[in-house]
């Protein structure tokens, strides 16, 4: 893990509680075992991308759940594009940037992307 990916892994504890990091392509195995057990949101995140920082800022601001109620990964599909490809693949999604996946039961069972991200509708999702 580089130096960038250490500050990138305190912001995300201190800003979303028990939030992981998704950057290895053998956690989609069990990313998908652990959606049958309660709500997953993957949120694909682009590091250069202004539109992508505005709506992770917006859901740092409001987020209000915490681990009981989901579990959530954050990728940096920039540095880990080929997680973000097989997520497309996997789940069949066009892949976007900024992105909100929500898994249930092993299926992708809502996806929205770009200014349609909100917590509300993350609780839309998995309520």
């Amino acid at each position: 893990m580089g130096f960038l990916d250490r500050i990138l892994s305190a912001q995300q504890a201190e800003v979303f509680g028990d939030w992981r990091v998704l950057n290895d392509l053998s956690q989609l195995d069990q990313i998908v075992k652990d959606s049958h057990d309660k709500p997953v949101v993957l949120f694909k995140h682009s590091i250069r991308c202004g539109t992508s920082s505005m709506i992770k800022h917006q859901l740092e601001s409001g987020w209000d759940f915490s681990a009981d109620d989901l579990d959530f990964y954050y990728l940096d599909l920039i540095n880990y594009r080929a997680i973000s490809n097989e997520i497309a693949d996997r789940f069949g999604i066009v892949h976007q940037s900024p992105q909100i996946i929500v898994l249930k039961n092993g299926k992708a069972t809502y996806d929205t992307s770009h200014h349609m991200i909100s917590v509300e509708g993350i609780h839309s999702a998995v309520d």
